[in-house]
């Protein structure tokens, strides 16, 4: 290109229409996912000994949990961390799904914990 040559626009190539399609799942989050995996115990109603189980992917908000036993969508328990002792009150927000292992089970924070899992998240997408 020859300097100090113009470049002919027309007018409607300045600028990118907006796009209208719905957020992503991974958009809508409200804080990003880690996958780490590492041991937990499921307090569980009406039961004396704690679940042992695994973190499958976790986030400030919760986790999903590989437990050997599904919990029903409502379930209320308290999420021990045995490699710091923190324990939290975590809700079951879905239906668990059978997984190689045991079942997945979503659970969400009764309360804002951030540094439960002691590990650095990254900033959401939006």
């Amino acid at each position: 290109m020859k300097p100090n040559a113009q470049i002919n626009r027309s007018p409607g190539t300045a600028t990118r229409p907006a796009i209208t399609r719905p957020p992503t799942s991974e958009e809508r989050r409200r804080a990003q996912r880690v996958l780490l995996r590492m041991p937990v115990l499921l307090h569980l109603p009406n039961r004396q000994e704690p679940l042992s189980a695994q973190t499958h992917t976790v986030s400030q908000n919760g986790a999903m949990i590989l437990s050997p036993e599904p919990l029903a969508e409502g379930t209320v328990i308290a999420l021990e961390n045995p490699r710091n002792q923190k324990r939290v009150d975590a809700r079951v927000v879905r239906p668990p799904q059978v997984a190689q292992g045991g079942t997945l089970v979503p659970v969400e924070f009764t309360t804002p914990s951030p540094t439960f899992w002691a590990v650095f998240f990254p900033p959401a997408f939006n």
